[in-house]
């Protein structure tokens, strides 16, 4: 015999909720056998302690830090850890000067640089350098090496005229190249190039140690770049090269300095000219210097060389989040312990475990054995949350915190409110005189306007909490928003389904007393504007608690309207 509709349609959404959850064991399995993950979620500062650096700034002689610095220096720091999808970690200002960053677990090396690094970018034109490594690639490069020229007399002995542009080789005098063949590459993180004058020449080297350079003044700062992504470099015919670089898009302002340094550059011979090119300095250090090959008036070059793939996404997020208006070091990176602790996460976890208890006993007592479709249904809820916790854990380096404990907790209320709406549309029908399975399918059209609209609204109100709020409040919120839309999820792929096919089991379909769908028990029949009509085969002394179930359900436009009629006949009767 074939199953009707809703019946295909129940075990046709159990398949897909069978194929949902097999997926999140596989993904986390993968994990834990491939990645390193675990099946356990990974904990916040305040329950498993972290690391704690505190950043001390690096300033000139008779420099000091404002606290508008500061201030600004904390919001770029928590800006790059958020992109490095490192979550609840705290940071905050420490005296007058410090920065103190407290990250839950231990950091890799590619989440310290991105919190190191001042990413203070400049864009200097090349004078002389030593060696000739090979160019970056993109649209203001070659991948060919550019031949260097040997110093001449002028630029080793003498600078007597003034510089007329920042490629000018007047700007190097006999004790600046002195200083030159006297650098030493090995020396460079010693000696303070990230907080060279912008408006003088500076001595540095490539970042690998492999070129000396004397670049002329900073002509684009990296505070003209408007936006900096990370991808795959691709050649001129679209096809991927296999490289991964950083894509620049300068202001306006960038734009219009960025071309003109490009035409004054462009004019130099490549080949006999190491002026035609340009040096990009991050930190004082020359991370590429390319040749100009085309004038470049859309504001958009592309940096590559070595990088991989994590390294790449570092230096875009440190150049799209802007450049930190001082330099910092490292003062210390010191191992911290629990915040609060496990004791706390127990109390949490005991808490949601009362509130659980505590729904189930209200089940039972209000819905009988219909308890049991919620029971398996919060047992689905916790399944699929738990899973997909574990997993944006090891994929999105999401960390569990008390407040996201607390978002679990409130989540419990939440899917249980769904299956209280649904439930009493059920029962709704089923006083109006429907026979079960038609009452299943028809609360649910109801029900689902409700719990649809319930759930957008504490989505939208957790969304705007993570996108203002910051630390553990956006673990409460992110928890909060992820358990509305599992929410949705169980009662759609589960509860109702499971509801369909057990409507046509003889225990409920027949309206046992203790199933909590027995239509005698749930009194009158509703008829609409105050109007109440008894179920039919209900004896006399039954309808006496039936007609009081149904005046408990009357609105109060209904209950007016009920005794207006009253007066109405007692009028008509006197």
């Amino acid at each position: 015999m074939a199953r009707s509709t809703p019946v295909k349609k129940a075990w046709r959404s159990l398949t897909w909720l069978a194929i949902i959850i097999v997926g999140l064991i596989a993904l986390n399995g993968a994990g834990v056998l491939f990645a390193g993950s675990t099946w356990a979620p990974k904990l916040a500062l305040d329950l498993e302690g972290g690391t704690q650096i505190i950043l001390a700034p690096k300033l000139e002689s008779g420099q000091t830090v404002s606290a508008d610095q500061l201030n600004q220096a904390v919001s770029i720091i928590r800006q790059r850890i958020d992109a490095s999808g490192v979550s609840e970690a705290e940071i905050n200002t420490q005296g007058s000067q410090n920065i103190v960053v407290s990250i839950p677990g231990i950091p890799d090396d590619e989440t310290l640089r991105r919190i190191e690094s001042s990413a203070k970018l400049e864009f200097r034109p090349v004078i002389y350098t030593e060696a000739a490594p090979t160019a970056a690639t993109g649209n203001t490069a070659t991948p060919t090496p550019t031949p260097t020229p040997t110093p001449s007399p002028s630029l080793a002995t003498t600078s007597t005229a003034s510089p007329t542009d920042a490629s000018d080789p007047n700007w190097v005098s006999p004790a600046l190249f002195q200083q030159y063949q006297n650098f030493d590459c090995k020396s460079l993180d010693v000696l303070q190039t990230n907080v060279a004058p912008a408006d003088q020449p500076l001595i540095t080297c490539q970042d690998n140690g492999s070129a000396k350079f004397i670049l002329g003044p900073v002509e684009v700062a990296g505070t003209t770049i408007a936006d900096a992504t990370s991808g795959l470099i691709t050649n001129s015919q679209g096809v991927s090269t296999g490289q991964w670089g950083v894509f620049i898009t300068f202001d306006d302002k960038g734009t219009a300095e960025f071309a003109k340094v490009t035409q004054r550059l462009f004019g130099y011979d490549p080949n006999t000219d190491v002026r035609n090119r340009f040096a990009i300095v991050l930190d004082g250090k020359v991370i590429s210097a390319p040749t100009t090959q085309g004038i470049i008036t859309d504001g958009k070059p592309q940096i590559s060389g070595s990088f991989t793939q994590a390294s790449a996404k570092t230096l875009a997020d440190q150049l799209k989040f802007g450049a930190l208006p001082i330099s910092f070091t490292v003062q210390s990176n010191d191992t911290i312990s629990a915040t609060l602790g496990s004791s706390q996460l127990i109390s949490g976890l005991l808490a949601g475990l009362i509130g659980l208890i505590l729904v189930v006993l209200y089940s039972v007592v209000q819905y009988r054995a219909l308890a049991s479709v919620t029971i398996a249904s919060l047992v689905i809820a916790a399944t699929i949350t738990y899973l997909l916790i574990t997993l944006l854990s090891w994929q999105n380096g999401l960390r569990l915190s008390l407040a996201g404990v607390a978002g679990l907790i409130v989540a419990i209320g939440i899917t249980a409110d769904s299956f209280i709406v649904y439930f009493e549309r059920i029962r709704d029908e089923l006083r109006d005189g429907r026979g079960l399975e038609s009452a299943v399918e028809a609360g649910w059209k109801r029900a689902i306007r409700t719990v649809i609209a319930s759930d957008t609204v504490n989505l939208l109100a957790a969304s705007i909490l993570f996108a203002l709020a910051v630390g553990n409040v956006r673990g409460f919120a992110l928890t909060l928003g992820l358990t509305t839309i599992i929410d949705l999820i169980v009662v759609s792929l589960f509860t109702h389904p499971i509801l369909q096919l057990i409507s046509r089991t003889r225990f409920f379909g027949e309206g046992h007393r203790f199933s909590g769908l027995d239509s005698k028990a749930l009194g009158a029949v509703y008829r609409g504007r105050a109007q109440f009509r008894a179920p039919v085969g209900i004896p006399a002394n039954k309808q006496i608690t039936s007609n009081r179930e149904a005046l408990k359900r009357q609105t109060i436009a209904e209950r007016k309207a009920a005794e207006a009629d009253a007066a109405r006949g007692n009028g008509k009767d006197s």
